[in-house]
Parts: structure tokens; sequence; C-alpha cells
């Protein structure tokens, strides 16, 4: 659009526009940076592709916005600074601040028992507090993962209500509350119906009153029915198979963990207010921008909704999300001042990468080199690690095999770099993969260090790959109270699969032993006394030893 007519726009809104020279990158003219920004962009720029919007502001003051490709593939609609976007996790944060307003205000504590305000969960032995379901370390298994073993299709609507059916069925978590930390979305669930219960208004309309109103996020709002107009709404999109697009908008009516519309204009706003507290105060900025910590005193590295890893040197508060075809990311640098925000509608698009190179545009000189150096390793010394790893503690399967001169999991696009000593980084991301040579008191042969202080400790497999008669074993019915379904399990074409109702078969492929792999995780045949197969679990990084017992009979 044109310049007048943004700055019009976003004077309207409340933002101001940025003085000429933004302090953080003093060496470069506004435009200079503007074309850098534009030409990361580029490729997202076309009539034929989604795209995305871009905002970027220094001290609340507007520096760019811009939108680039289309909002809407079908009738031509281009992305605007004003294109509304599903922001999914980025809405966590709101959801976090609404449950700091009630604390603050005496309304409930952080250390409740989240059945003192949803009585309906089960008792599992062991408190689940606010505060742990605001850090993730709550142990609660994945809400999505669940409904997907109950039957639900990825194109069906999803309710609050469907999620506490599943929640509630449960009788085991992932790990002891407060032991680990593992991301997930169903605490944010849980507290959007906790901010409902003590407040007596729904989170979207106590957000609207407490939160956008008062910033004036007029474009922002929690939604609470799939099938309401959103103005300016951007479709999103995931490729299809042979070229092309896709439509892929989440049909869901809970919110929480996602559910928010807002544009790139409004969250500069918000992210203005994590630094001057206009509305909640400073102690509640404080708070948001706090590390959680575990039972050890170990720190999360995630406060109220927010992620709090730095930046090649710099403090750095972010979050992104990932909803349907929706791609978002929003960076605070505190110290500097400075955030940017890309929305994004198409699931190829990486904009946690994107914003990341906008801040090399803005701070270039104020951002160190943490990256430890490449080292070159000939192929038959990649090839060493080459094979199939288990993790004792989640029951999760890795796969590794050497592939255009890299090693990398199998199925996995991302090469690993050797950083030397047997550790590697998954491309250009700071997680650590480490490997060991194995011992009788020290049997881990991988060690995987993520942006989680939790480690993950990794089995090589050795067992066998069962086959012909050996698969035969494990055919037969399965059934979960936990999310009331039954599995088939049984032969075709010479391979084991799964199948449950409204669910496509799924081969599961043999890793050793008793255990397989598959679109659901882990697959593992378990045995009675007698040595007989009595039941499986299912597994994956969000959902631990779901069990299902074997059926008798035909």
């Amino acid at each position: 659009m044109p310049r007048t007519s943004l700055v019009s726009s976003l004077l309207f809104l409340g933002l101001t526009c940025a003085p000429a020279v933004v302090a953080a990158g003093e060496d470069a003219l506004p435009g200079d940076r503007h074309q850098r920004v534009d030409a990361l962009f580029a490729p997202w720029s076309g009539k034929a592709t989604p795209g995305c919007a871009v905002g970027i502001s220094h001290d609340g003051a507007l520096d760019h916005a811009r939108g680039y490709g289309m909002s809407n593939l079908e009738y031509d609609v281009p992305i605007t600074p004003q294109s509304v976007f599903l922001v999914a996790s980025i809405s966590k944060q709101f959801t976090a601040f609404a449950i700091g307003l009630l604390a603050q205000e005496g309304k409930l504590s952080l250390d409740d028992d989240v059945r003192e305000h949803v009585p309906e969960m089960p008792d599992l032995g062991r408190a689940i507090t606010l505060t742990h379901l605001l850090h993730h370390t709550n142990g609660l298994r994945e809400q999505g993962q669940l409904l997907n073993l109950a039957g639900w299709r990825g194109d069906d609507l999803y309710t609050e209500a469907d999620i506490l059916w599943a929640l509630t069925r449960q009788r085991g978590l992932n790990f002891e509350p407060g032991s680990e930390v593992v991301y997930g979305n169903a605490a944010y669930t849980l507290l959007a119906v906790v901010v409902r219960r003590v407040s007596g208004k729904s989170l979207r309309a106590y957000a609207e009153e407490r939160i956008f109103q008062p910033l004036g996020m007029t474009d922002t709002r929690f939604r609470d029915d799939h099938t309401e107009v959103v103005p300016r709404r951007a479709a999103a999109y995931s490729p299809r198979e042979g070229g092309g697009w896709r439509i892929s908008v989440p049909n869901v009516d809970h919110y929480g963990s996602t559910g928010l519309f807002t544009t790139v204009v409004d969250l500069l706003k918000w992210e203005q207010n994590l630094l001057d507290g206009r509305v909640g105060g400073q102690a509640l900025m404080t708070w948001m921008r706090t590390s959680g910590r575990l039972n050890d005193g170990t720190a999360t590295g995630y406060g109220g909704g927010l992620r709090l890893a730095p930046h090649r040197g710099l403090p750095m508060v972010s979050h992104d999300g990932m909803d349907g075809g929706y791609r978002t990311e929003a960076l605070l640098f505190p110290d500097q001042r400075l955030a940017i925000v890309a929305l994004c509608n198409g699931a190829t698009l990486v904009p946690a990468e994107l914003t990341r190179k906008v801040a090399e545009v803005y701070l270039g000189a104020h951002l160190k080199n943490v990256m430890p150096p490449a080292v070159k390793l000939p192929e038959a010394k990649l090839s060493s690690w080459v094979g199939t790893y288990w993790s004792p503690l989640t029951d999760e399967v890795v796969r590794l095999e050497v592939k255009d001169g890299a090693l990398r999991q199998v199925g996995v696009p991302t090469a690993f770099v050797p950083m030397g000593q047997g550790a590697f980084r998954p491309g250009e991301s700071m997680h650590v993969w480490r490997f060991s040579t194995p011992t009788a008191r020290a049997p881990h042969a991988l060690s995987i260090q993520d942006a989680w202080p939790t480690t993950r400790e990794f089995i090589r497999v050795s067992a066998p790959l069962p086959s012909g008669p050996a698969l035969d074993a494990f055919a037969g019915r399965y059934h979960s109270d936990e999310v009331d379904m039954t599995y088939t399990v049984h032969i075709a074409d010479s391979r084991l699969v799964i199948r449950w109702p409204r669910r496509d078969e799924v081969v599961l492929e043999a890793v050793g032993g008793d255990r397989f792999v598959g679109s659901p995780g882990t697959v593992t045949f378990t045995r009675a006394a007698s040595g007989g197969i009595d039941g499986l679990t299912i597994s994956n990084r969000r959902l631990r030893r779901l069990r299902a017992e074997r059926l008798q009979g035909p």
C-alpha cells in the first residue's frame, strides 16, 4: 500500500513512526535497512504464493511494516500490514498474562492445584500447579495427539470440550510435575478454562477488556467460533504434492494455547508493553520475562508464555507459532528495545529464520558469532554413527543415516554439522547431539540437548528385526481406555500395520525386538511374564507410553 496510507493507518492505531535512524542500527540509513529486509522476503513476494506480513519497531516507534505475497490465492488479495493472521502459540503469552493479572488481584494463586479450578481433571496422586502449567513442567500428554489417537482427523473440528474429554480420561503423566520441561498445548487450554472460571468471563472477553482495548489492539481477538467472519483474515496454505498449494486452515473452537487473531501492527504494541508495562505494570512484566524452574532449581528458559533464550550474545524474548499453514514469530530484544514480528501463511515458510536475519540487518554490529565452528569429517567416520537409537526415558526412537555426505535423521532434510569430539548441531540451531562410547556403567550412546534443560539419553538398538512368523505374533486388537479406542494390528504386504476408526492405515517399521516406528511415534509391544504379547504403548516427544491392552478373541 502507499506509504502515506500506511503511516496514516498506523498513527490512527496508536503507533508512531520511528526516527530516521534506529539507535540499534546506526550504521545504516532507513532505506538501506528496508531494502535489505525486502530482499529477505523477495522469494515470497509474488502473486502466486503465500507470504508474510512483517513489522519492526524500535522503542515503540514503527520503523518498517510491509506485506509480501498473497493473503488469499483464490481472490488475488495481497498481504498488507493490516492482514489478520492466526498466530497460533504466540497466543500463550496473552493467556499467561491474564493468569498473571488474576494472581496480581488475589483471585488465584500460582501455587493452586489445577484441580481447584478444574475439578474434573483426574487425581493422579501429584499436584499439578498453575505454575507447572505456565512453564511446561506439568507432565500432561499432548492434547492434539490424544485426540488423533482417539480418531479425530486433521481437518475435524477440535473443541474445548473434546480436549477436556481426553485430558480427564488420562491415568498417567509423561513425567513427575516439575522434574522436566516438555513444551505442550494442553496446559494452556486448561489455563483458559481457569481464566473463565475465576473471572466469570471467557478468556476472549477478559483479554478484550483488560489487554486489547487498553493497548489499542483493535484488530486482535481470541476466536472461539470457527465460523466467525474475521475481516481481512489471511487464509493459510500448505504445499500440494506435485506442485501448487492447498488450503490449510485449522478448525478449532478452543483457545488459550492458540486461537489469537491479530496483525503485525497490533503485536508490536504488545511487544512494547512487555517493555514498559503500561498495562499490568512493571512487576507483572518482570514476572512474564522470568524463567520457570524445575524442582532442582534448574531454569527452564520459559517464562509466562515466552521463550527467554539469548540470540548471539543478546538477551531475547520470543515465541513462535504453528497451526495449519500459519507460521509466526515475534522477537523482542529488550536491551536494544527492538521488536520484530513476522506473520506468515505458508507451511513452508520459516519465520524464525527470517526474523533472525532481520535482526542481523538491524543489530549486526551488536551480534556475536557464538556458533561453534564446523569441522570436516570423512564419510567413513560419519557412517560409524549411523543406526537406530532408543531413549529409555521417553521411549522415543531416532534413526540416523548418511545422505548427500552428511549425517542426518532419516526422513529429515536438515543436515548435522559436526563440531568435533562427537558433537553435532542440526543445521544452524544451537541444539547439541553428542555421541559417546557406551560402557556397562554408562550404556548411553547418544545425548540430545535441545532448547530445554533436560537432556535425553539414547541407547543404540542392536536387537534383531522381526520378520515372517515373528511379525504374526503382534497381530491382534488392542484397546486403550484413556482414549476409548481399539487399534487393529495386522500384516499387509509382509509389513506390520496399525489402523483405527477414521484414520488411515499406518505402516509400522521394525527397529529391533518388539519396537516399531510409524506416524504416531514409537509403538512398543509389551509381554506378560509368560512371554506372550499382552499390549502395546504409543510414545512420542509429547506423549509417553499411552497403553492399550490386547483383547482376546477375534
